[in-house]
């Protein structure tokens, strides 16, 4: 190659805007399916298990199944292209959406807990493909606009995830028409919306991951399928890989962990489904809403200072929340602000992440990452229930504040954080 940047070839950007498109719509799409999944699925978890213990499990299984899926769909993609693996993982979700609707019907007890469990691990594909598609949109990202192409997708599902926990009444009425029970209503949509998603991703013309390796492949290199404990040491080896891993897990170890029992905060305190429901649309719009303004912005001033922005912002975010008392406003302004902190690492340290290792490792480590971190937010859902029993939404807050400090400790005990900054851009 001459100095030309690989990614300025006509093909490319060709490519890269009709990726980034359908990438956008499977996102809204499959987002709308998936986000029925965490409002419906969770009182019809209670309905079918009557234990709010073996409710919790249930729904702790989609975030299971999302770190389990996380690494097969990169395997997939390295073999296959990002096509195989994001539409596959669609399909995945799909399934475990009927498997809901079955388990919403009068089909006995044990057939319908099997059928809930096996459902929600299986819509944790849509949780692992959502993720992995913002790594596909950096596949033919010109180095200086990594950051920018990848909120981009991860702004798409602002729609999806505003709407989708919205389907209950819809659902209910599609029951009705249909003859099935009323939680199964949600569920049928939901499979519909992931199979266009999946439909959308099996369209892409051009595959990126395929695309970019032709531009980054070594003439007569031979590909290799490094075990996971290599691709854990490949990942860690690398110090702004380190960093990355290190803020990406713990940034979203303490957005779910806080998130999962804000709700029955504010229950304990008598606020009813509407502050809830308020609070937490208002926590996914910090999340997702403002993305590509922090994209832009690590593209601007670096990932190092994006990550020490969000940093703070968690910080805000725990003494805002944990201070709250009883009171609605500052809780829903604490899980606001951890949305926003969320979106800030997890767009600044996903791209440090892409362009620290070349185009051979990237997508085994980028599947690492989110296995890595669903596994992480999944102990941190199990435990945060008993620590609001034991500390409170206080203490459970300051944990989070921990987490975070720690994070930093440990980042720049490793000498990652000054590392970054020396870091070349991978083409």
């Amino acid at each position: 190659m001459t100095d030309r940047l690989w990614q300025r070839e006509p093909e490319v950007v060709d490519a890269r805007r009709s990726t980034l498109a359908i990438l956008a719509a499977s996102q809204i799409f499959g987002g709308i399916g998936f986000g029925a999944g965490l409002s419906v699925g969770i009182l019809l978890a209670e309905e079918v298990t009557s234990s709010e213990g073996w409710a919790g499990l249930a729904r702790t299984s989609t975030t299971i199944g999302a770190a389990l899926l996380a690494i097969p769909l990169a395997a997939v993609a390295i073999r296959a292209g990002r096509r195989a693996a994001l539409g596959g993982g669609w399909v995945l979700a799909a399934l475990g959406s009927a498997l809901l609707v079955l388990a919403a019907q009068p089909v006995g007890h044990q057939v319908a807990t099997v059928a809930l469990v096996a459902g929600m691990t299986l819509a944790g594909a849509g949780s692992a493909v959502s993720l992995q598609s913002r790594f596909a949109a950096t596949d033919l990202a010109e180095p200086t606009r990594r950051s920018r192409d990848l909120s981009l997708i991860v702004w798409a599902t602002t729609v999806g995830s505003v709407l989708g926990p919205n389907l209950g009444t819809p659902g209910e009425a599609l029951s009705r028409a249909l003859g099935i029970a009323p939680f199964a209503g949600p569920f049928v949509i939901a499979t519909v919306m992931q199979l266009v998603a999946a439909g959308l991703l099996f369209s892409l013309r051009v595959d990126p991951l395929t695309l970019a390796r032709r531009f980054t492949t070594i003439v007569g290199a031979v590909p290799t399928r490094p075990r996971l404990r290599q691709t854990l040491h490949t990942a860690w080896s690398v110090p702004s890989s380190r960093l990355a891993l290190i803020a990406i897990c713990a940034a979203h170890t303490v957005m779910v962990s806080v998130m999962t029992m804000t709700p029955v905060h504010l229950e304990h305190h008598g606020f009813g489904v509407t502050v809830v429901g308020v609070t937490i649309s208002l926590h996914v719009l910090g999340m997702y809403g403002l993305s590509p303004v922090w994209g832009a912005a690590a593209d601007r001033f670096g990932r190092a200072t994006l990550l020490t922005t969000g940093a703070v912002v968690l910080l805000c975010a725990a003494a805002v929340a944990g201070w709250s008392g009883g009171a609605a406003v500052p809780v829903t302004i604490g899980l606001v602000l951890i949305g926003l902190g969320w979106s800030i690492v997890m767009i600044a340290a996903s791209t440090l992440l892409t362009e620290a290792h070349a185009e051979a490792d990237r997508a085994r480590v980028q599947g690492l990452s989110d296995a890595a971190m669903n596994a992480c937010a999944a102990i941190g859902a199990a435990g945060s229930g008993p620590l609001l029993g034991l500390i409170g939404f206080g203490g459970l807050n300051l944990i989070a504040a921990f987490v975070v400090v720690a994070a930093v400790v440990l980042a720049a005990s490793t000498g990652s954080l000054r590392a970054v900054r020396r870091a070349p851009l991978l083409g």
